[in-house]
């Protein structure tokens, strides 16, 4: 019993089970999922939902910054019109679903952003 120090010996050998401690840990744990967990959730469901969404014709910004409208939509990608150039020529880029920010809905006025 060399390396155990003797407070620590008094302290197990003395104290009798205290529910208290569990009741503080459970209370943390259910404060810290209703402010932290939860919302986090939340917020993954609603972005996974916005990225299934996607049609044609939606005004989005890629997480990288770019402004565009969606012009294809595929499994895993969305082809945005980011520019045109004299003579009606179109500059289209394909960005992964996942690289969408935000999106501003076609029916919803300028200005209203849905992330």
């Amino acid at each position: 019993m060399m390396g155990i120090p003797s407070t620590v010996l008094m302290q197990a050998q003395g104290e009798a089970f205290d529910p208290s401690f569990f009741l503080m840990m459970g209370a943390i744990f259910l404060i810290f999922y209703f402010l932290v967990i939860r919302p986090q959730q939340r917020q993954q469901k609603d972005r996974e939902e916005l990225i299934r969404s996607l049609v044609r014709g939606d005004r989005v910004v890629t997480a990288g910054g770019l402004h565009g409208v969606v012009t294809e939509v595929a499994d895993e990608s969305v082809t945005l019109e980011i520019a045109r150039v004299k003579g009606g020529a179109r500059v289209e880029v394909e960005v992964s679903r996942t690289g969408i920010a935000s999106v501003v809905r076609a029916d919803e006025g300028k200005g209203e952003k849905t992330k």
